[in-house]
């Protein structure tokens, strides 16, 4: 068995589908493949279990008219199986296996760019300040547009945020 048959053969299906993140499409195109697979493998077992030797001895002794079973092992001796052109269904699989690989190429293309922006995130957050060392300062200078929006706020008299007494509890110090 040659490594390409022994690899097809213990390919686990579900988790192909499942742990690849593939696209619905993929995943039905993936399934229907496998069923016409394991039907043509069915039929090649069928057809290999069929016995193909013919016994023309018996047919002999069966038949009086010898000469139908000479001509019928006449033709059976000098038939020979007709070969199919397969080249339309190798370019049809060939432009689906080039699909599938440009597809995956571009899911591959996206992950890597995911994980280097979660890499960067993560980087970010082991080297940033711990929230005990940042001042109000540094808040607004990295949100400018909560400075802009208080301002706002205290600019109509407003002093308090709406819906904070509501979440954290009202807290007076006398």
């Amino acid at each position: 068995m040659s490594a390409a048959k022994a690899a097809a053969t213990h390919i686990d299906w579900t988790k192909l589908s499942t742990s690849l993140g593939l696209k619905t499409e993929t995943v039905a195109a993936l399934t229907a493949f496998r069923k016409r697979n394991e039907e043509a493998r069915r039929i090649l077992t069928d057809l290999k279990e069929q016995k193909t030797a013919v016994d023309f001895a018996h047919y002999r002794k069966v038949l009086k008219n010898q000469a139908v079973v000479d001509e019928l092992e006449k033709a059976f001796g000098s038939f020979k199986p007709t070969s199919y052109d397969v080249k339309a269904q190798i370019k049809s699989i060939e432009a689906v296996e080039a699909k599938a690989l440009e597809r995956a190429k571009s899911t591959a293309t996206k992950v890597e760019s995911e994980l280097a922006d979660l890499q960067a995130t993560l980087k970010n957050i082991e080297t940033s300040r711990p929230i005990e060392e940042l001042t109000v300062d540094d808040v607004l200078k990295s949100r400018p547009e909560i400075a802009e929006k208080v301002g706002a706020l205290l600019a109509k008299g407003k002093w308090g945020t709406k819906g904070y007494n509501d979440k954290f509890g009202y807290v007076t110090l006398f």
